[in-house]
């Protein structure tokens, strides 16, 4: 494999070599997928809905132009547009699956903990997914794939105070959503600053 001092030479030569794409691909995939599995709360989904991105992304890379932001941030915007067809699709909300979740890391815990767990788990989800597409957005890109308010800006072309706004309101929402849990949103409010 031919190695590529940066990115923006990497997206020019995937223009026309299969081998830089494919480095691409391997580089972006899983964040991508967890993107999606977390906004459709499907596997089968956002495997199917992952292939399309790369697809997309393949199909017309030769028309990327590089404005500064990460690739990444291209790659996403091709997974929201592709997540929101998907929503209006569906005709109503799906929900995450407890047993679809892999909330720990295999280590052996108390029961009743894990019992607890699994339901504060199921409350926060069930309230995120009532919180419009875009603050959805902005969690799953916080909490899942951890970037930063600056990265987070790139991808919802918004400046890194409009994403520190939104992230305020989003609180504020959630706060309202989970008024008979205030442990579950304290840790969210830990990270605003972040």
């Amino acid at each position: 494999m031919t190695a590529y001092p940066n990115e923006k030479e990497l997206v020019e030569r995937a223009k026309t070599d299969p081998e830089a794409f494919g480095i691409l691909y391997q580089r972006y995939v899983s964040k991508i997928y967890t993107y999606i599995y977390y906004r459709t709360g499907n596997q089968h989904d956002a495997e199917d809905l992952t292939a399309k991105v790369f697809h997309q992304a393949l199909n017309h890379i030769g028309r990327y132009k590089d404005k500064g932001h990460p690739f990444s941030a291209w790659l996403y915007r091709i997974a929201h547009n592709l997540v929101a067809n998907w929503h209006r699709d569906q005709k109503k909300r799906q929900t995450v699956a407890l047993e679809d979740t892999n909330l720990y890391s295999g280590e052996k815990t108390n029961p009743y903990h894990n019992t607890v767990k699994n339901e504060e788990t199921a409350i926060l989800l069930e309230a995120i997914q009532k919180l419009p597409a875009v603050r959805q957005q902005l969690l799953i890109l916080k909490f899942i794939d951890g970037l930063s308010n600056a990265e987070i800006g790139e991808i919802l072309n918004r400046s890194e105070g409009a994403v520190k706004s939104l992230y305020h309101r989003t609180l504020v929402s959630l706060k309202g959503l989970l008024a008979d849990y205030p442990e579950l949103i304290e840790p969210l409010e830990n990270s605003y600053d972040h």
